[in-house]
C-alpha cells in the first residue's frame, strides 16, 4: 500500500471518528473505533486464511452471508478438527457469527440483536479465540453505556450506525496487517493530539520511537558494525500502546525479534497495546504484555533475583512518565534493582524506572530511555545514582532533544543510552536541541534529523556545536553533572573582525560616493539647480 493510500485511509477513519463521536469525548470514542478496527483486521485475516485452507471446499455464496457460516452449517462434524488446524496455522479462530462481515451485515440491516452479538463476540475473542487468553481485552468498551443511548434499542441503533459507517468508510482499503496496523497507529496519534496531557500515558511520537529503535538494534559493543541479526528478547516496561516496541520490530524486521515483553499500569492503554500487537501480525506466542506497576515489580516473571536465572533483555526501550511522584516503602531500599544505587526521590521516580530496566539488561545489550533533562543535573539521591552509573561506565550516550515534541508536555527531554559493558571510556554528548522543524502545535523531527542523531551515535562522530566525546575525568571535574551545555556550547561563535580590511572598505566606499556626487553636481549645474555639498 502506498504512503498516499495509507494517508487516505487514516484521514477516512479520522473523518468517521469526528462525524460519529457525538456526545462522547475523544477518549471514550477511541476505544470503540479502535476495537472495531481491531475486529475487522482479525476477521479479514482469519477469513483469508480459511479460504486458503478450505480451497475448493470454500463455499461460494451470492448473498451477504459469510461463506464460513455456510460451511459451519454444512459440516458440523468437521468444525472441531477444522478449528484445531486453524489454531496451528494462524494461532486463533473466530466463530462465523462474530466475524466483522457478519457484524457489519447485522448493522446494515439494523438487526436488533447486534448489541447482544457484539457482547458475546467480545467475550468469545477474549476467552476462546486464542491459545492465550486475552481477558479484559474489551473491558474499556461499555456497550451498556448511556453515552450510546438511554435504552437497549437506542444503543443498538447507534452501534448499527457507527459500524455501518466504519464498514463503508474502509471497504475499499486493504486489510493486511501493515495497512491496518498503520491506520491504528495513525488513529492513536490523532486521538493523542486531541487528548493533551493524557496522551503522554499511551503515545510516544513516532520520530522518538524511531531514534530509540535505531540505537538499540545496533551491536552494543561495536555499533559501527551495524544492526544485530536478531534480538532474542526486548522490553518496554512502560509500554503504553506498544508503538515503541513495534517500532523496534519494524527497524529490525519481523523475523528479527524473538519475543516482545511489555508492561503497562493503565488498563485502557494495556488493552490498546495488546490489540496493537495482534494488529501488526505479532502472534500471541510472540509477545507478553503485563498489566501492573513496574516500580513495585509485580510481574512474577521479573521477581527472580538470582543473576543466573533472571530474565535478561538484548534491548530495553522506554518512555516512562516524567518526574512521576511515588511513595517507595522501606523494603524497596533493599530491592535487588535499587540496593546498590539508592532510591530515587519521592518527587521524581525517573531513576527508579531507569534502574528497573537497567537491572534486566543483558551484558551485551543496549538500553535507550527518554527522560526529562533534570536527571542530568539534579542533586541529592539522583546525583548519587548518576555518579555510580558514570563511575561504573554504564552511561554511554546523552542526547539532548528539542522542546515541545510531545502532546503531553512542552519541556525538552533527553535520551540516555546505557550499557552493562561498553568499550569507550568516555561519554558521547549529542546536542540536537536546535535541530527540528517548527510545527503549529508540536515541533517535529524530520527523517534528516533522525538519521543525523542515529549516525552520530553509531559512528561516535564529533562535530562542533553538535556532538562531543567527553572523558570521564572531565565529567568528574564537573561533579558528575551531565548538563549538555557544560560540554557542548550552542552559542554562536563571534567572527573575528579584520579592522584593517573594514577601514580599507570604508575608504573605498567614501571615494565612490565622492566621485558620484561630482558627476551628479555637473548635471545639476547644467539644469541650473543647487548642487550637493561634496563629501570630501
Amino acid at each position: 500500500m502506498t504512503e498516499q493510500n495509507q494517508k487516505e485511509l487514516g484521514n477516512a477513519l479520522w473523518a468517521i471518528a469526528n462525524q460519529l463521536r457525538g456526545a462522547m469525548n475523544a477518549d471514550d470514542f477511541r476505544d470503540y473505533m479502535l476495537s472495531f478496527l481491531f475486529l475487522r483486521y482479525l476477521s479479514d485475516n482469519y477469513e483469508s486464511a480459511v479460504k486458503k485452507e478450505l480451497g475448493r471446499d470454500y463455499p461460494k455464496v451470492e448473498s451477504d452471508i459469510s461463506p464460513l457460516t455456510v460451511w459451519y452449517k454444512e459440516n458440523p462434524t468437521d468444525i472441531k478438527e477444522f478449528e484445531k488446524q486453524m489454531r496451528r496455522k494462524i494461532h486463533y479462530v473466530i466463530e462465523p457469527a462474530y466475524l466483522w462481515s457478519s457484524i457489519a451485515e447485522m448493522a446494515r440491516t439494523q438487526n436488533n440483536d447486534l448489541l447482544k452479538t457484539l457482547e458475546s463476540g467480545f467475550r468469545y475473542i477474549e476467552n476462546e479465540s486464542f491459545e492465550s487468553t486475552f481477558r479484559g481485552l474489551f473491558s474499556e468498551i461499555n456497550l451498556s453505556s448511556e453515552k450510546l443511548g438511554k435504552n437497549y434499542e437506542t444503543r443498538n441503533t447507534q452501534l448499527c450506525m457507527i459500524i455501518s459507517k466504519i464498514a463503508d468508510g474502509i471497504s475499499k482499503f486493504s486489510t493486511d496487517s501493515d495497512t491496518i496496523g498503520d491506520a491504528y497507529e495513525y488513529l492513536i496519534g490523532q486521538f493523542a493530539a486531541g487528548s493533551g496531557k493524557k496522551a503522554g500515558e499511551f503515545y510516544t511520537p513516532q520520530e522518538l520511537s524511531t531514534i530509540l529503535s535505531k540505537i538499540v538494534i545496533l551491536d552494543g559493543q561495536e555499533p559501527s558494525t551495524g544492526a544485530k541479526k536478531k534480538l532474542n528478547k526486548i522490553l518496554d516496561f512502560a509500554c503504553g500502546s506498544g508503538s515503541l516496541l513495534l517500532n523496534v520490530r519494524k527497524q529490525l524486521g519481523k523475523n528479527g525479534i524473538g519475543k516482545i515483553y511489555g508492561q503497562e499500569k493503565n488498563i485502557t492503554t494495556y488493552n490498546l497495546a495488546r490489540m496493537n500487537m495482534l494488529l501488526h501480525g505479532v502472534k500471541d506466542s510472540e509477545f507478553e504484555i503485563f498489566h501492573g506497576d513496574t516500580l513495585l515489580n509485580d510481574w512474577s516473571s521479573f521477581k527472580e533475583a538470582n543473576p543466573l536465572k533472571k530474565l535478561e533483555f538484548d534491548a530495553v526501550v522506554a518512555n516512562p512518565p516524567f518526574s512521576y511522584r511515588w511513595e517507595p516503602s522501606d523494603e524497596l531500599s533493599e530491592d535487588f534493582r535499587f540496593k546498590n544505587y539508592g532510591l530515587a526521590p519521592k518527587s521524581a521516580a525517573d531513576f527508579a524506572f531507569l534502574l528497573h530496566g537497567f537491572h534486566f539488561l543483558a551484558n551485551d545489550g543496549t538500553m535507550a530511555i527518554i527522560l526529562p533533562h533534570g536527571v542530568l543535573f539534579r542533586g541529592g539521591a539522583e546525583e548519587k545514582i548518576r555518579r555510580k552509573l558514570l563511575i561504573d561506565g554504564n552511561i554511554d550516550t546523552v542526547i539532548g532533544l528539542p522542546a515541545n515534541l510531545f502532546f503531553s508536555t512542552g519541556i525538552p527531554v533527553c535520551i540516555l543510552v546505557l550499557k552493562k559493558c561498553k568499550k569507550p571510556d568516555d561519554v558521547l554528548f549529542i546536542n540536537a536541541s536546535e535541530h527540528f522543524e517548527k510545527g503549529k502545535r508540536q515541533n517535529k523531527l524530520s527523517s534528516k534529523h533522525i538519521e543525523k542523531i542515529a549516525a552520530t551515535y553509531q559512528k561516535r562522530i564529533e562535530e562542533n556545536r553538535y556532538s562531543r566525546c567527553v572523558a570521564i575525568d572531565e565529567i568528574e571535574r564537573n561533579e558528575y553533572n551531565l548538563n549538555i551545555s557544560r560540554y557542548i556550547s550552542s552559542a554562536d561563535v563571534e567572527k573575528e573582525i579584520d579592522l584593517k580590511k573594514v577601514n580599507n572598505d570604508l575608504v573605498d566606499l567614501e571615494n565612490i560616493i565622492g566621485e558620484n556626487i561630482l558627476m551628479h553636481n555637473k548635471f545639476l549645474e547644467e539644469l541650473e539647480l543647487p548642487i550637493l555639498p561634496s563629501s570630501r
